[in-house]
């Protein structure tokens, strides 16, 4: 492994050889629907059940560190698994699937899609999910790149491609509607 690319698309594979159900979400998934930004790690997002995850950690091998505890999300109230890949200054953050409403939404709506970073079909949320959860993270943890990316996928996607309706409706739910308003009102027209 080389690249952050070939990482994620380790764990995609060892997930997949598991049977785990997952999705890559944060970064990766912005950058599939937006403008491609440079990240230092990949967020997954998966159901891991019984042994799953011991078995992911043998199916990974030594060159991936997993932390000892799992931490714990505010966001979304979840764990997570921090890992660290020796031969690559990269990380993995694995998230489990909560219970939260908008996490189980865009989970079950996630897409197999044929990504050219990874180099093979990954499960991803749609760009609509993507747009809702960068809004969440922008209100919360104040990221400026969570606002950029939400801001790129939008003008990429453009206003026919997405589902204004379920953005909406998450976005009051969550209080990001001003926020979302306020960047699409800062995206000039495209002729």
């Amino acid at each position: 492994m080389k690249t952050g690319n070939d990482v994620a698309a380790r764990v995609v594979d060892a997930m997949e050889k598991l049977g785990v159900d997952y999705m890559l979400a944060g970064s990766f998934s912005s950058n599939l629907y937006g403008i491609p930004r440079s990240t230092k790690d990949a967020d997954f997002v998966a159901v891991l059940g019984g042994s799953q995850l011991a078995e992911l950690q043998r199916e990974l091998g030594s060159d991936f560190d997993f932390d000892e505890q799992p931490s714990f999300e505010t966001v979304t109230g979840t764990f997570r698994e921090k890992v660290k890949v020796r031969s690559v200054p990269f990380d993995i953050e694995i998230f489990h699937l909560s219970k939260d409403p908008h996490d189980q939404s865009r989970f079950a709506r996630r897409v197999l899609v044929k990504d050219q970073l990874v180099g093979r079909e990954i499960q991803v949320p749609t760009a609509e999910d993507v747009i809702v959860t960068k809004l969440r993270w922008a209100q919360i943890a104040k990221r400026d790149k969570d606002r950029d990316d939400v801001r790129n996928i939008i003008a990429v996607q453009g206003d026919e491609a997405l589902d204004w309706d379920y953005i909406h409706r998450w976005c009051e739910t969550h209080g990001t509607r001003a926020l979302l308003d306020e960047i699409r009102a800062s995206i000039p027209p495209i002729d």
